[in-house]
């Protein structure tokens, strides 16, 4: 690796706040994941494994204890936040305490992955503790979860909200400074706890809402790369235009695109108008079209196909919405409005992202898919900041073109989307159903493989058929184009890893 230089890359959105554990989205990790370190990571020389976690602020990975039901973590010495204080074990613990039990009023996205968790704790400057109610295999996966940036306790302590706001962290870049609507920078961290490392001098994000904008970034070489994705037809233009001085990295992305339901807002508190909706969708084929243009491609279900709990093919042609006869489920959505009382055409209001890729494509499809059962839906959509207000506090839609997008793939926890509001921490249909909740917990306490499977498949069956409760449009598929003297980085299943970009490094042989 070489050092020096500045890594400038395009992202599409901006953050809604700058919180870790608040947010869940690309818009936030890739310009404020510099700026932090967590406890473990995914190791980032070796991205085509989700399951290899190697210590970032942990000197060595625990063994479990207490049958299971222990984890003990010993904290790097000397590390520094960057206003100097030193990092201790109670900041950790403290920062895990705000993701597991958020206090009132307090947001955490992914409080159900630690649903196994009795308590954290830290008896020491250098040693934190896990102790769990169960002994769970999708836990270290769970604290590997890139959000976990770690904050300084005596900051959480004066204000749990600080960091909606404020950049405090102990990351491998120091902040520099934003212009909202335009750039965010950072500049190395010479006090860095991983030796040698970044090579980078810093970085600069560059905010580009049009896709059109970032391929041509990267094409006039005013920006080296994107790190979420770009459809097949902007990689092969970029090929195309500039030969070798593009690499391209491919990946299946654990990443879904979603329809939820307003289950507070008549009529979509009918389950048989909810399932009205999924059945309008005819995923086979608009898999075959959508594919060309955005970055969405598999047909499945709520778990990242290709792992070992997913549904198969055939399991997924038995629920509502994936039939194999697409008039026969047109059909039967046309018969459950009837049947339900509603008046068609049925006016609707979509909230969307206004992300292009591939939020605002798939909505005009889910449009047509619609009108075609007479459901005539107007499309509302919002920069990221509203769109959230919406989904979490405002709920003034009938329906919400939305995502489940995860970082190392861990099935039995990447579901918690799923299960009740009060629960899950990011769904965002306003239901409660214990039953999802129960099934959830059944087979996260279960090391029986096909025990788990078969609870999934009934957790899916309810989710998707029997309650449809929230709807899969298409899995997406990640494409990165970027300029040949990025080196350092390689791509993984999701646009969550690898973005602390310490290991990044410029060859400037090929500028």
């Amino acid at each position: 690796p070489q050092r020096g230089g500045i890594l400038r890359f395009v992202v599409p959105d901006e953050p809604p706040s700058f919180d870790g554990h608040r947010e869940t989205t690309f818009a936030l990790m890739h310009p404020i994941g510099p700026f932090y370190s967590v406890l473990t990571r995914i190791n980032p020389d070796n991205m085509s494994s989700t399951s290899d976690i190697v210590c970032d602020l942990c000197t060595e990975m625990p063994k479990a204890e207490n049958d299971g039901k222990r984890y003990t973590f010993k904290i790097r010495d000397g590390v520094k936040f960057h206003d100097g204080s030193a990092l201790t074990a109670h900041d950790v613990a403290a920062s895990f305490q705000k993701i597991v039990d958020p206090p009132e009023g307090v947001q955490s996205a992914r409080k159900a992955y630690f649903v196994m968790v009795d308590k954290v704790s830290a008896p020491d400057d250098s040693t934190v503790v896990f102790d769990l109610k169960y002994p769970s295999g999708a836990f270290m996966k769970a604290v590997a979860n890139p959000f976990n940036f770690i904050y300084p306790k005596a900051k959480l302590d004066q204000d749990p909200h600080w960091f909606e706001k404020n950049v405090l962290g102990s990351g491998p870049f120091k902040f520099g400074e934003w212009q909202p609507g335009a750039t965010m920078t950072g500049v190395r961290n010479e006090n860095y706890h991983h030796k040698g490392q970044p090579y980078l001098d810093g970085f600069e994000a560059i905010f580009a809402p049009q896709q059109s904008v970032r391929a041509q970034a990267i094409r006039g070489d005013r920006a080296a790369i994107e790190f979420r994705g770009f459809p097949p037809k902007t990689r092969d233009e970029l090929k195309e235009a500039l030969g070798d001085k593009i690499t391209v990295q491919e990946s299946d992305w654990n990443c879904v695109l979603l329809m939820t339901p307003n289950h507070r807002r008549k009529p979509f508190d009918d389950v048989r108008v909810r399932r009205a909706v999924t059945l309008a969708l005819d995923r086979w084929n608009g898999s075959k079209y959508l594919s060309e243009i955005a970055i969405v491609k598999t047909v499945g279900g709520i778990v990242f196909p290709g792992d070992d709990l997913a549904a198969s093919k055939e399991e997924l042609q038995k629920i509502a919405g994936y039939w194999p006869d697409h008039k026969k489920s047109q059909e039967e959505a046309k018969r459950l409005l009837q049947e339900a009382g509603v008046q068609t055409p049925l006016q609707v209001k979509i909230v969307n992202r206004a992300v292009d890729q591939p939020y605002k494509i798939v909505g005009i499809w889910v449009i047509d898919q619609l009108r075609q059962i007479g459901i005539t839906a107007e499309q509302e959509v919002l920069p990221t900041g509203p769109f959230y207000d919406q989904l979490r506090t405002k709920h003034e839609w009938d329906l919400a073109i939305e995502f489940n997008c995860q970082s190392n793939v861990n099935a039995l926890l990447d579901v918690s989307k799923f299960v009740s509001e009060d629960v899950s921490g990011s769904n965002y249909g306003g239901y409660v159903d214990r039953e999802l909740d129960k099934m959830f917990e059944e087979m996260n306490r279960t090391s029986d493989e096909a025990k788990q499977r078969s609870i999934m498949r009934a957790f899916e069956k309810r989710i998707l058929d029997e309650e449809a409760r929230m709807f899969i449009t298409l899995w997406w598929y990640r494409i990165i184009p970027h300029r040949s003297y990025v080196k350092g980085w390689t791509i993984s299943p999701s646009h969550y890893l690898n973005q602390q970009l310490d290991n990044v490094w410029i060859d400037k042989s090929q500028m």
